[in-house]
């Protein structure tokens, strides 16, 4: 039944002219018929690249306004409108002003899992593997990092020269594996590698093998020669990593770091809203901005491709 599903979705997204964008944490299923996968980052490069007119988001709410606001003129869908991000909705566009005026003399660095409102009120945008090296160029000393107040601190722990601020958010997912769960895992599998994003908690990216974004893990895992990892991020990477790689060892560090919000998209969901589209149907979640709001919440972004640049 997968199968026929997955047919008829490669079948629909050809007539459509739609690419379809899955996040690393969507099912296997997903990413077998995705035209790009990849971590936030990695789909806001793929954005800007697809050929095809519209655009399928399977990820969350913020990932298909990012995909918006570096394509404005192609049609970007969400293919589960209820699919959201909890560090993401944890900080307003509203609020950050306010701390902005409190604050006026910090530069606003915020993380791409943001919604646009709070991009429009940031001066650059940084992802989990850009933040350190973007950080570091920025000449202003005083920042304010949002929302995720570990990575914050783990950007503040590589520049230390700099006077870093940060706002209280977090992944809940990601900051509910504690040092307890990552000291157990090293007893269980004590020859495996500890892999960790570091939007967890310092104590526990205080005793990992490697630090990165969920891209950044993989291509370790698949580069290093050790057979077997403890995988600190969404709970789905270390399952994909062992269809991809079945002569090595992939054990999640906690089964806390789950995103439901990830997991609300189906294969059905990809399905319905490919047919929504193929016949024009309101059904079938748009992002809709308007020209003036992209201008002002893609700035930042602009700024992070600027800094952020292999020759920089």
């Amino acid at each position: 039944m997968i199968s026929e599903l997955q047919k008829r979705i490669t079948a629909l997204k050809l007539k459509t002219n739609t690419a379809i964008l899955a996040h690393s944490y969507q099912r296997e299923e997903i990413l077998e018929i995705a035209d790009y996968c990849g971590d936030s980052f990695m789909l806001a490069q793929h954005a800007l690249n697809t050929a095809e007119k519209k655009m399928l988001i399977c990820g969350v709410h913020f990932m298909a306004e990012t995909a918006k606001i570096l394509n404005p003129n192609k049609r970007v869908f969400l293919a589960n409108r209820e699919a959201g991000c909890p560090m993401a909705d944890c900080l307003s566009g509203e609020e950050l002003k306010r701390i902005r005026e409190s604050e006026p003399d910090r530069m606003v660095v915020c993380y791409i899992n943001t919604a646009a409102d709070v991009k429009k009120q940031s001066d650059v945008c940084v992802t989990s593997s850009s933040a350190v090296k973007i950080i570091k160029k920025i000449k202003e000393q005083k920042i304010l990092f949002v929302p995720d107040s570990n990575l914050g601190r783990y950007v503040a722990s590589q520049a230390p020269e700099k006077d870093i601020k940060c706002f209280s958010g977090c992944c809940p997912y990601h900051d509910g594996a504690s040092i307890d769960d990552a000291e157990k895992a090293k007893r269980l599998y004590p020859f495996a590698k500890l892999l960790v994003h570091p939007e967890c908690r310092p104590e526990v990216t205080d005793i990992a093998d490697f630090i990165g974004s969920t891209s950044e893990i993989m291509n370790y895992a698949k580069a290093s020669p050790c057979g077997e990892f403890i995988v600190g991020t969404e709970i789905s990477i270390a399952e994909h990593l062992s269809y991809h790689l079945p002569d090595k060892r992939f054990y999640p560090l906690s089964k806390k770091i789950l995103c439901p919000e990830m997991k609300l998209t189906s294969l059905p969901d990809v399905y319905n809203t490919l047919s929504d589209i193929e016949k024009n149907k309101s059904s079938a979640f748009e992002l809709v901005m308007d020209s003036e709001y992209i201008a002002a919440a893609k700035k930042c972004i602009d700024k992070m491709l600027e800094l952020g640049s292999a020759e920089n």
